[in-house]
């Protein structure tokens, strides 16, 4: 048998070389640039299977002598790309990947599941970045957990005996957890409990924890809405020691305070809420002047007067900083005997308000105004239903005042859509519940006038107060003294042309360009009224919005067209509106503050609850949704396409607005390819396309009540 001679051997060598040369001079091009084998063949031209395989052996080698690295999913880059490093906390969002939230990102940081490190949600991580692939968003790979998030977690009992487990859904993630120390005659399985985790060890994707709360059944209302507190860390009850603090507050307004302030008591007065409402924080007075001109109070209660700075209760309130509203209850910022007794607006009977007065003429035009502690006496608790049946009919008690003030209220709005005020709003939902709180019924919330004439003159009353206190200012100050201003920025331009991009593939034609533009969403909000997709549309133009902050900076409220806009209307449920007041106190009496560092750290903690008092509400209504949807699964719906991504087509029902997801992966007639700047899904053999904002119709497939989704079929 012939022995080969070297010569062939050196040929290969020299072709390898050739290769490690050319991906050598590709990688150096752009060293933050990565490169799959398959993207490196096209870039140097291989198309034939054997030369792809003298690429891969140049790769190989390349990788030996370190001149090139090897990074996440098959992708090469070469060994002198800068290593960046951010550190985040976790957010899961599906099993296959989080985003790592950092404040120095502009983007949160993509990370695949299978490189996440063990890490869980709202685990301090740090990230190494990847360099840019096929993605905008930058993406990464954990390689440090710096601190782990140590709140309690929700998990439904698998498994009792001598070795009781839980497991635990956790944002679209599961894990099982081995529990120590639990008592397991009282656990039942499928019981919900609160953990506190103790072991962090990722073995076979079990941690340990013990029990700290035993919160009963899965599927029982009340233990779902506890579970749900839980979850956010949200209490019903109050400490012991803050409400004995509570007994030294007076019940009767001492006459020595009547005497210093404002007294109203003579003017009509009324509340207009939901009817299910008990804390009342603002009313509205209402009286003609002799000069045809009209007088408008509107009446907040004067939360600070009962709530001191640095007591018990005052800390309370600035730990919970919200009252959180689920489909069934109020979790109180404070204590039932202010928020629904002292500091309640309640019928027939004084109390102490902070009031802002305006002097307007029929078009609105405001001629005077006063700021200042006021004494009231309301004549009349209305419900919204109420309050528009005596606005429509034109009877019942204090319909003309109603009249009036309604017509004055769409005077005040006329001149803020005029300003450039717009107006989109995300759709609300009513639960019907029986007596067990299971969802009877999913009722879209109705706006009425009524709704709009409270909002307007809240409205006016929170700008003018900003406006007051921004122009205290001396001539040689850049700011003013210090206060809780509510701010809205400029919408993002990348993603307001995205969303302009997308209404355009619907149909409608909008004219963006030098005009404000408010002007185009004016149009645009007119042109969808009625229509199927008005719903989406809307929810995206708020997605494509910058999201309103508390600040200690007068800026201005793009959405309302304001320059200065604070929250003052609401002290009961909002403690940035408590700190408004007592501000707003001190500057009406002549004094100043100026500590812009402690009142914006107070700012930035409101933000994060009011973050997590959404999140909490949101979730109370999605489990409803998903609770009511699991007894229709014979229907078939017809829905509008809300999202899409990589995975799924979520899908709002258009008769209930409960939204699932339909998988990609169980279209079996085609594979869809996302299309993210077409915002659609394409088969990649029929070219059969789902657009968002499209019409299907669709059935239940599944529901999950433990992680809050519905799956749907398409019909």
């Amino acid at each position: 048998m012939p022995i080969h001679t070297s010569t062939p051997k050196t040929k290969n060598t020299m072709e390898v070389q050739d290769y490690t040369k050319s991906i050598i001079d590709t990688l150096q091009q752009d060293s933050n640039q990565s490169y799959t084998l398959q993207q490196l063949c096209m870039a140097l031209k291989v198309k034939e299977k054997s030369d792809k395989a003298k690429v891969k052996k140049a790769l190989s080698a390349l990788l030996h002598k370190g001149s090139i690295k090897k990074i996440s999913r098959g992708r090469y880059l070469h060994a002198n790309a800068p290593t960046c490093y951010v550190t985040g906390r976790v957010d899961y969002v599906r099993p296959e990947y989080a985003y790592i939230v950092a404040p120095d990102q502009p983007k949160d940081v993509l990370v695949q599941q299978k490189n996440l490190l063990s890490a869980l949600d709202k685990d301090l991580v740090k990230v190494r970045l990847l360099p840019t692939g096929r993605r905008k968003r930058p993406e990464g790979i954990v390689v440090e957990i710096i601190e782990r998030n140590t709140a309690p977690v929700i998990g439904r009992i698998i498994a009792t005996g001598e070795q009781p487990q839980a497991v635990v859904e956790q944002k679209r993630m599961t894990y099982t957890v081995l529990l120590k120390e639990a008592k397991q005659a009282i656990l039942k399985k499928n019981d919900k409990v609160v953990i506190a985790l103790t072991s962090f060890t990722n073995l076979n994707n079990q941690l340990t924890g013990k029990i700290v709360q035993h919160l009963g059944q899965a599927g029982l209302h009340e233990v779902e809405m506890h579970a749900i507190m839980a979850e956010f860390g949200l209490k019903d009850t109050f400490p012991e020691e803050v409400l004995s603090s509570t007994k030294n507050i007076p019940r009767v307004i001492p006459e020595e305070e009547i005497t210093k302030r404002r007294d109203c008591r003579g003017i009509p007065t009324f509340t207009i809420d939901p009817a299910d409402a008990k804390d009342f924080d603002d009313a509205l007075s209402y009286q003609p002047l002799a000069n045809g001109r009209h007088q408008v109070g509107i009446h907040i209660a004067d939360v600070s007067y009962y709530v001191l700075p640095d007591s018990l209760l005052d800390k309370e309130a600035y730990a919970r900083n919200t009252s959180v509203y689920l489909v069934d209850r109020c979790i109180p910022m404070l204590p039932e005997l202010l928020s629904n007794e002292l500091c309640s607006l309640r019928p027939n009977e004084t109390k102490l308000t902070f009031s802002a007065i305006f002097e307007l003429d029929a078009a609105g035009k405001i001629y005077d105004k006063w700021f200042g502690e006021t004494i009231i006496y309301s004549n009349k608790r209305f419900a919204y239903e109420e309050a528009q049946a005596a606005i429509d009919n034109q009877t019942g008690d204090f319909h003309q005042a109603l009249t009036l003030l309604n017509n004055l209220a769409k005077q005040l709005r006329a001149k803020r859509l005029e300003k450039g005020a717009i107006n989109f709003e995300t759709r609300a939902l009513v639960f019907q519940l029986d007596a067990d709180g299971k969802p009877l019924q999913v009722i879209p919330k109705v706006r009425t006038d009524a709704h709009k004439l409270i909002e307007e003159f809240m409205l006016l009353a929170n700008k003018e107060v900003a406006t007051y206190v921004a122009k205290l200012k001396q001539k040689q100050e850049k700011l003013g003294p210090t206060f809780i201003y509510r701010t809205h920025d400029h919408p993002d331009p990348d993603k307001l042309n995205e969303f302009f991009l997308f209404v355009k593939q619907l149909g409608y034609k909008i004219k963006v360009g030098k005009a404000p533009i408010y002007k185009a969403m004016h149009a645009l909000e007119k042109a969808i009224q009625g229509k199927q997709e008005e719903n989406i549309i809307q929810s995206l133009a708020i997605r494509s919005m910058a999201k309103a902050l508390y600040t200690t900076k007068p800026d201005p409220h793009f959405a309302l067209a304001f320059a200065h806009y604070s929250h003052f209307t609401s002290p009961i449920r909002r403690y940035a509106d408590l700190l408004a007041h007592r501000l707003l106190k001190k500057y009406l009496k002549g004094e100043r503050i100026y500590d812009i560092a402690f009142y914006e750290q107070k700012c930035q903690y409101a933000v994060e609850r009011e973050c997590l008092a959404v999140n909490a509400e949101r979730a109370s209504i999605k489990y409803k949704q998903v609770e009511f949807i699991q007894n229709l699964k014979d229907e078939i719906f017809e829905g509008i396409i809300s999202g899409i991504t990589e995975w799924n087509m979520y899908i709002e029902i258009i008769s209930n607005a409960c939204e699932g997801m339909v998988r990609l992966s169980d279209l079996t007639d085609d594979t869809y390819i996302f299309e993210e700047h077409n915002f659609q899904v394409v088969g990649q053999h029929s070219k059969k396309c789902y657009r968002l904002g499209d019409m299907v119709k669709v059935k239940v497939k599944s529901c999950d009540l433990d992680k809050r989704y519905i799956n749907f079929w398409l019909c």
